[in-house]
């Protein structure tokens, strides 16, 4: 629930950033950036045409994409500390029902694998400690799947963005050199320039885009590994404490 929250308020923060973004391209830039690149941004968006609105839109995105990642990717978010010494000391005194009530009222990938193996000790009358490990352990490894695969959302448009900027290159010279195979004597030079404008535009947008996402997937990805490396030894942890209790049997209550 926390996490969908977190969600709807990056992508509102999203659509904020949008209509920003689209004002400071209609908006005349400063003359040192004009006199540096031989255009202001408003005609270098003119030049770019529709692929620079796909590059804006996906850009806010990634944006969106990486505030989301801030607030799902922390310890608190995947391992809650508070959580992890209740359910030790619910398990420590065998009330694994409330150790249940708590996992279903704090969702987090550390309650998902916690009720896996309350379900599995409820369910399979002789439960074994291998049954049980095995278990939590396909479990742990769906959620570090979900973990660490969300991270791949700002690969995909590290990868889609030059894609982006290349194809509005090949429309650029296209464009350059439709002009001159039409006819090169009436042959345009302001045809000619929109044309190579649109197609190096495009491309430095579609790179500015592609490597801050590239640069913040290396760093989420290693975060969400750290990430997952904790959740291993807190699953570890659980499982120890529950097989000390266990003794063989199951011995949850049923009805």
């Amino acid at each position: 629930m926390r996490a969908k929250k977190a969600m709807l308020f990056t992508l509102a923060c999203a659509g904020w950033l949008t209509g920003a973004f689209a004002q400071e391209a209609a908006a005349p830039a400063p003359e040192a950036v004009a006199q540096a690149y031989g255009m202001s941004f408003a005609q270098a968006w003119e030049y770019g045409g529709w692929i620079m609105w796909v590059l804006a839109a996906i850009s806010v995105f990634a944006l969106a994409m990486v505030f989301y990642f801030l607030t799902v990717l922390r310890s608190g978010a995947i391992i809650p500390r508070e959580l992890m010494v209740d359910l030790m000391a619910q398990i420590s005194s065998g009330n694994l029902n409330d150790v249940r009530r708590l996992c279903e009222r704090h969702p987090c990938p550390l309650s998902a694998i916690t009720l896996t193996a309350l379900d599995c000790l409820r369910n399979v009358p002789q439960c074994d400690i291998a049954l049980l490990r095995s278990t939590a352990e396909a479990e742990g490894t769906r959620q570090a799947d979900a973990i660490q695969g969300q991270t791949e959302l700002l690969l995909d448009i590290a990868t889609i963005a030059p894609l982006l900027g290349l194809l509005g290159t090949v429309l650029g010279m296209l464009t350059a050199f439709g002009s001159v195979a039409s006819d090169i004597a009436s042959a345009k030079p302001v045809v000619l320039a929109a044309g190579v404008s649109q197609a190096l535009v495009t491309t430095i947008f579609g790179l500015f885009v592609a490597i801050p996402c590239m640069a913040f997937y290396a760093w989420f990805r290693r975060r969400a590994s750290r990430q997952i490396a904790n959740l291993e030894a807190a699953t570890s942890e659980l499982l120890t404490a529950l097989i000390g209790k266990c003794d063989g049997t199951a011995f949850i209550d049923r009805n």
